[in-house]
């Protein structure tokens, strides 16, 4: 069962990510800040990881960034309900990140994460 991180600060949005994410067969590990997702990071390994751009405690892009310096090919959905994510091809750190504009339907969600993962080389299993 592939492990998926969400890192958002938004309850309601980790908890809807989840939901879809669990009854699609995916293990999940929810954190709300920045903080929290890299110290999860450390503690366990993941298949990818959804990180929210805008973090109470800290910017997502550096979050996405120190990730991809742990492990450079880890496949990255980044979310954001507030701009636009074309900055997101600017810094090497940040390349074959999948992005995704909130609101999002399920779909969306289980698309972005297949693209992420075929991005870094590998396959996801295909929703049930």
């Amino acid at each position: 069962m592939p492990r998926v991180l969400i890192i958002d600060d938004q309850k309601d949005v980790r908890a809807m990510v989840a939901i879809v994410l669990r009854v699609n067969r995916y293990e999940v590990v929810e954190a709300d800040c920045g903080a929290a997702g890299l110290k999860a990071f450390t503690e366990a390994s993941f298949d990818a990881v959804i990180v929210d751009i805008f973090l109470g405690d800290t910017n997502g892009v550096e979050v996405i960034a120190v990730l991809r310096e742990r492990v450079p090919g880890l496949p990255v959905v980044a979310v954001s309900g507030m701009t636009a994510l074309d900055f997101m091809e600017q810094s090497p750190h940040l390349a074959n990140v999948v992005c995704l504009q909130k609101p999002f339907r399920p779909n969306d969600l289980l698309r972005a994460l297949h693209k992420a993962q075929a991005a870094a080389g590998d396959e996801l299993p295909a929703a049930v």
